[in-house]
C-alpha cells in the first residue's frame, strides 16, 4: 500500500509503498479515506522531548459533557520505531475485523486517531488500531471527509477550554486561533458564552468573527500585548497558546493573563519557567477517548461544531503539506484524500 513515512528522526518525508497491516486480536483495519494534518504529524518526526511535566488532560465529561471511556494519550512514553508511517487523524470503513469480539464490522464508516507508535501511522491507504482505543462509528449526517477533521483538533480543542477553566461570560485568549485547534477552541468558547480574543497572522477578521471571535488581533500588524490588553484591560481569563515554543514566548503571553488565571502552552518547548507568579501554567498532554470522539461527532452532525477545511489534497502532496504547516500560518484543517485508492 501507499504511505508516506519517515525513514530516521529528522528525515524527510516520503511517499513510498509499504505492506499492508494485520489486525491483532482486538484490533481493526481500516481502509482509509481521508487523513488529516496536524502539527504533531511533522513534530513526530523530528521534534525534542517535552521538557516540562505535563497535565493530563481532563475526561470527556469536562470537557464536552460526556463521561470518558476507551482513552490514549496522544504521546506514547516510548520511543517510535523506524521507518515510521506518519499521521494520526483518519476517516473510512472498516476493511478486516481481527480475531475476537469486535463492537465494529466490516463496511462501518470510522473516525479517530492512530495513537500507539508501534502502528501504522493514518497517511497510508490502510490503518490498523485497537477497537477499544479512539476510534468511533461516523454518524449519519456527518461526511467522512469532515470527520477525519475533527479527532486531534477536537479533542484538544475540548480539552483545552475545560483546563482553562474558563467559564461563561469569561474571556480567553487564543494565540494561534486560524488553525485547526484554535478554529475548533474558538467555536466551542464561543458556543459556551465565552468572549474570545483570537490572536492570528494576517487578515482573518471575517473567518474568525465568523467563528465567535468577539477581538481579533493580527500578530504582523503590531503589538500583540498592546492589542490584547486595550481589549481587556484588567486581563483575560485564561489563556490558551497554540503556537509558543520557547518559554519565553509563552510567559508573555500568559502574562496578559489575570492573577489566579490559567495559561495553557499545548506546544513542545513551550517550558512552565518565567510565567507571572500569580498565573498558573500548564503544559497540555491530550488524552484521546472515544466517547469524546462520539460528542465531537454528535455536534458537528447536528452543526453546532463546524471545523474549517482550508484545503483538500492527494497523498501525495503530504510532505510539501507537511513542510508548508511547519512554515506557519495554517488556516483550518488540511485533509488528503485517499478516496478511491
Amino acid at each position: 500500500m501507499r504511505a508516506v513515512t519517515v525513514g530516521s528522526h529528522g528525515a524527510e518525508p516520503q511517499l513510498v509503498q509499504v505492506p499492508k497491516p494485520e489486525p491483532a486480536e482486538g484490533e481493526i483495519v481500516v481502509k482509509v479515506e481521508y487523513a488529516a494534518l496536524n502539527p504533531a504529524d511533522w513534530q513526530a518526526a523530528g521534534a525534542p522531548a517535552v521538557t516540562e511535566p505535563a497535565r493530563t488532560a481532563p475526561s470527556a465529561s469536562s470537557a464536552l459533557s460526556a463521561s470518558s471511556a476507551s482513552s490514549a494519550s496522544s504521546a506514547s512514553s516510548g520511543a517510535a520505531a523506524f521507518p515510521r508511517v506518519l499521521g494520526t487523524d483518519f476517516a473510512g470503513r472498516v476493511d478486516v475485523v481481527g480475531p475476537g469480539d469486535s463492537r465494529f464490522r466490516v463496511g462501518d464508516p470510522v473516525f479517530g486517531l492512530a495513537v500507539r507508535p508501534e502502528h501504522a501511522g493514518s497517511y497510508a491507504e490502510y490503518v490498523s488500531v485497537h477497537q477499544d482505543g479512539p476510534v468511533a462509528l461516523v454518524p449519519a449526517g456527518l461526511s467522512l471527509r469532515s470527520a477525519a477533521a475533527l479527532p486531534t483538533a477536537g479533542t484538544a480543542a475540548a480539552q483545552v477550554l475545560a483546563v482553562s477553566g474558563v467559564r461563561r461570560g469569561g474571556t480567553l485568549l487564543v494565540v494561534g486561533a486560524a488553525g485547526g485547534v484554535g478554529s475548533c477552541l474558538t467555536r466551542l468558547a464561543a458556543g459556551r458564552g465565552i468572549g474570545v480574543v483570537a490572536v492570528v497572522r494576517g487578515d482573518e477578521r471575517r473567518r474568525m468573527r465568523d467563528l465567535g471571535a468577539t477581538t481579533v488581533v493580527d500578530a504582523t500588524a503590531g503589538s500583540v500585548d498592546a492589542a490584547v490588553r486595550a481589549a481587556c484591560p484588567e486581563g483575560v481569563d485564561g489563556v490558551a497558546d497554540l503556537v509558543s515554543d520557547t518559554a519565553d514566548g509563552f510567559a508573555r503571553h500568559a502574562a496578559l493573563a489575570r492573577p489566579g488565571a490559567v495559561a495553557v502552552a499545548t506546544r513542545r518547548g513551550a517550558g512552565l519557567g518565567g510565567l507571572p507568579g500569580d498565573v498558573e501554567g500548564v503544559a497540555f498532554r491530550m488524552q484521546a477517548s472515544s466517547t469524546l470522539l462520539e460528542a465531537l461527532a454528535a455536534a458537528a452532525a447536528e452543526g453546532s461544531l463546524d471545523l474549517p477545511l482550508d484545503a483538500e489534497l492527494p497523498l501525495e502532496k503530504a510532505p510539501d503539506a507537511l513542510a508548508q504547516n511547519r512554515a506557519g500560518g495554517a488556516r483550518g484543517k488540511t485533509v488528503f484524500a485517499l478516496r478511491g485508492a
